[in-house]
């Protein structure tokens, strides 16, 4: 029991030490606040860090930025028409 109890406290002295040693390579994310390390790599922009995950987030969104200003144009041009009708 005493060596089990002592193996368990190393372990956890290790483990202590290693986390110490490795947190200089996790940051954390601009906008989710998630931590970046192994699993869930991250990229450095300008002084900010983005997970990959909110990156391919933002990548999404401006591939279909044309599509959002057509929709937007489209919009407009019919309050215009509208109002023309309208007479207002």
């Amino acid at each position: 029991m005493k060596e089990k109890l002592v193996s368990s406290l190393l372990e956890g002295k290790r483990m202590e030490a290693y986390a110490e040693h490795r947190t200089v390579d996790m940051n954390c994310c601009h906008l989710c606040e998630s931590i970046t390390y192994k699993k869930i790599p991250g990229k450095e922009i300008g002084e900010k860090w983005f997970c990959i995950d909110c990156l391919k987030k933002l990548k999404e969104i401006l591939d279909t930025l044309d599509q959002w200003e057509e929709e937007l144009a489209i919009g407009s041009k019919m309050k215009e028409q509208m109002d023309e009708s309208l007479g207002i």
